[in-house]
């Protein structure tokens, strides 16, 4: 069953007055997500590959713009993930994905809805490389993954941001260092590691817990812990498996500001949920 995407995302952007969300404004957000430290991107960067020369506007969606269950608000340009005739299967079970096909653009918004079980999480998984296919073609920013050598793939890697449906949060570390894991490998000064990473945290209303390991922390908060990373680095495509799922409606308004801004930056967004609500 596909649900009108546009008509939700819309009806929630005109509601923001309406909902009461922690103290922050999102202009301080959107200085956050463009600060110094993260290289800049140009027009040209943000729709690789697109012959018309866009990048300052976003287009509106296409009618019935519906690729393989994902609906979206979509930007012209290149190819962010492009799947042709794609099949999984886990060992020698029957195949959970059978021929997906469809491409996805820069700086494009999409649901990925369906019931549990129906293999979102599969699909996520072939999308962030954790999986290869069984069968089929996977290109990602342009490459074949089929070439992709495993030496290759944590430069891939760092380009996505994933929000994982268990957190996969590192116990040993506080909330802000598993923040900081992207900028700290992409070589970021530690003085810009400490200021953004605190700034991103405060935003997602986890001003308090800086340095309160996982273990201490509600399973909302822990959620929150794990958007804050996988959107410090402003990734080139953003993967989330239901990132509101364990937040009130007020903070889960919140996140999807947080992922709005990143869309408007260029980003790629995906978000998997089963609630149609």
């Amino acid at each position: 069953k596909h649900i009108s995407t546009v008509q939700r995302w819309n009806a929630m952007l005109k509601a923001r007055d309406r909902i009461q969300i922690m103290a922050g404004n999102l202009s301080g957000l959107r200085r956050l997500l463009k600060y110094s430290a993260w290289p800049e991107r140009g027009q040209g960067d943000i729709v690789a590959g697109c012959g018309a020369g866009c990048g300052a506007g976003w287009t509106p969606p296409p009618a019935g713009c519906i690729v393989a269950g994902v609906e979206g608000l979509t930007s012209c340009g290149g190819t962010v993930i492009r799947f042709e005739n794609v099949g999984l299967r886990y060992g020698t079970e029957a195949e959970v994905l059978r021929d997906i096909s469809f491409t996805l653009q820069p700086g494009s918004f999409h649901f990925l809805t369906g019931a549990s079980g129906a293999g979102k999480s599969s699909l996520l998984k072939l999308m962030y490389l954790a999986h290869r296919p069984s069968r089929g073609l996977v290109t990602l920013f342009g490459r074949d993954m089929a070439m992709v050598t495993r030496r290759d793939l944590p430069e891939l890697r760092r380009q996505i941001g994933v929000v994982f449906q268990d957190f996969a949060l590192l116990d040993h570390l506080s909330a802000l260092d598993n923040v900081a894991l992207p900028l700290r490998m992409a070589g970021t000064p530690e003085a810009d590691v400490v200021a953004h990473c605190s700034e991103i945290l405060r935003w997602v209303g986890l001003g308090n817990h800086l340095h309160a390991k996982p273990s201490t922390l509600s399973g909302g908060q822990k959620q929150r812990v794990a958007i804050a990373r996988s959107v410090i680095n402003r990734p080139r495509l953003l993967l989330a498996d239901e990132p509101t799922g364990n937040v009130d409606d007020g903070i889960g308004m919140r996140l999807l500001y947080l992922f709005e801004e990143l869309y408007k930056l260029g980003t790629t967004v995906v978000i998997a949920t089963h609630n149609e609500a």
